[in-house]
Formats: C-alpha cells, structure tokens, sequence
C-alpha cells in the first residue's frame, strides 16, 4: 500500500457519514451498494474495501443495478463537465464522426432492447473496441446481460474506489 493510499483510505475511513456516503455515490449510484460500503467501515487496506465493494455488487437487485446504471452515461456522450466520465470514456474523444454516429445508432438499439444504457468498463478501450463489445452483447438475453453489467460495474467501481483512495487528505 503507497502512503497516497493509506493516507487517503484513512481520510475516507474518517469522514463523517454523509460525506462518505456522498463520496462512494460519486463512485456508484447505487444506494443499497453505498450503504453496505458505509457499513463496513473503517477498512484496514484498500484492498478491504474492493473486496466489500464486490461483495455489495454480487448482493444487488435488478431495482438496485438499475440504479447504478442511472449514474452512467452513454458511451460517447460523457455528461458534460463531468472529469470521471470524459476521462473513462477518451477512447470514444478521438473516434471518428462515423464511429460516433454508429455508437448513438448502437446504443439506442440497446437501450430499446434491455431498457437501460450499455454499460461497459470503458477505461483503457478504444472506440472500436467499445463498439464491437456493444454489436457482440446486443445479442444477449436480458438475463445474461444483466450479469455482464454488474461485472463491468464492479470493474468500473474498483477503479473509481481506487481514485477515492488515492486522494491525498
């Protein structure tokens, strides 16, 4: 664990309920999901509090996953001046304008289909790459869906939890 980590886990570890309750909310939309993190605090090591973090996700609802998903965008639509979701999406910044209007196309068809956005771990992919994830997973039952979405969201909650702790006092 770096002193940037435990510095910053203590600082979450000791912030008073609401704050912290804010501060996991900016990480995922998920009420039931923070409440369970709040509940489990103080965490000895980051790693701690991914493994809670997990946890929680394995233990939602539909209604809850739902939630969660209500805090993300589109992919290729960050809300605007919103830092976290244009810096998880620069893969789609630099994508063409024929990228682009593919992923509205596809997004929409998936939203039609599954009746909430398509959400995918988007740090570190390209457009294209994000794309063909959306034209393979189109395919999906909702059932099989809903299973990638709370894996995606986890990967998405670990890396946003991992900010969180890596902010200095």
């Amino acid at each position: 664990m770096t002193s940037t980590s435990a510095s910053g886990l203590a600082r979450f570890n000791a912030l008073e309920e609401s704050a912290a309750l804010a501060e996991l909310h900016e990480a995922c939309a998920s009420t039931a999901w923070a409440r369970q993190l709040l509940a489990a605090r103080p965490y000895a090591t980051p790693e701690d509090l991914y493994a809670a973090s997990d946890a929680a996700m394995a233990e939602l609802t539909t209604d809850d996953l739902a939630e969660a998903m209500a805090g993300h965008p589109p992919i290729g639509r960050p809300k605007p001046g919103d830092p976290t979701s244009s810096r998880e999406q620069a893969g789609m910044a630099g994508a063409s304008e024929e990228l682009k209007a593919e992923m509205l196309e596809l997004n929409l068809a998936y939203q039609e289909k599954f009746g909430h956005v398509f959400l995918i771990c988007a740090t570190g992919r390209t457009g294209e790459q994000m794309r063909d994830a959306v034209k393979e997973r189109i395919g999906n039952s909702p059932e099989q869906e809903r299973e990638i979405v709370r894996i995606e969201l986890g990967k998405i909650n670990r890396i946003r939890l991992t900010r969180l702790v890596e902010q200095d006092a």
